[in-house]
């Protein structure tokens, strides 16, 4: 209940154009990662997988570097606009919070057999990449790598673990992809576009610069 309560928090603060706003988004999903790396990575899952020792470190360098992204990137925002990475990013909150459990509640998992939202990396990780994808680029394209590897990682337990609701972590990496591959290509050529440099600013909370005389 209490991280249902939490993603609240986060979807209410969007679009979040304020630093403090900010801060508290990337404060949210730090304690996710740490509860994620301690709670179930190492006093639960390293039972069945000796490999949990390190995930649940990896989940805790990522939670530290959510925590301290605001200080390295002061820049860091979120937003929702027209652009496919917004629509895609909502998309997979909404799944995160909503999808995962009811299609889980469908595939016969009942609380409390089926992976939590914000407290199992799975459904923490989708509703992570799709919050990062709302992000100012320069700062979540970073935050996005632990992410995008457990997606790779965790994703096989929709296989192996018969935890159908996990094809949404594959499904989160693609986008992922999907999303890195356009910024890279417009970086990569279609930048060169004036009017999609104004259109970018705009998505990243950037005031244009005003042409010199």
């Amino acid at each position: 209940m209490l991280a249902y309560l939490a993603a609240v928090v986060v979807v209410a603060l969007l679009p979040a154009t304020k630093a403090w706003q900010a801060r508290i988004i990337t404060g949210i999903l730090a304690a996710m990662w740490t509860i994620n790396g301690i709670g179930y990575h190492w006093m639960f899952f390293t039972e069945v997988n000796h490999a949990a020792w390190l995930f649940g470190a990896v989940f805790l360098v990522q939670a530290g570097a959510l925590a301290s992204s605001t200080y390295f990137y002061p820049a860091l925002r979120f937003g929702i606009g027209k652009d496919a990475a917004s629509i895609l990013g909502s998309i997979l909150i909404g799944f995160a919070t909503v999808g995962y459990p009811i299609w889980g509640r469908l595939a016969g998992h009942v609380y409390p057999a089926y992976p939590a939202f914000g407290v199992a990396p799975c459904p923490t990780t989708i509703f992570t990449i799709g919050i990062l994808l709302l992000g100012t680029w320069s700062a979540a394209r970073w935050l996005l790598i632990v992410p995008a590897l457990w997606a790779g990682v965790g994703g096989s337990a929709a296989v192996v673990l018969n935890v159908p609701q996990d094809y949404g972590l594959i499904a989160a990496l693609l986008v992922a992809f999907a999303v890195v591959a356009q910024r890279w290509f417009n970086r990569s050529g279609l930048m060169a576009n004036p009017a999609i440099q104004r259109r970018n600013r705009r998505t990243v909370f950037l005031p244009e610069r005003n042409p010199g005389p």
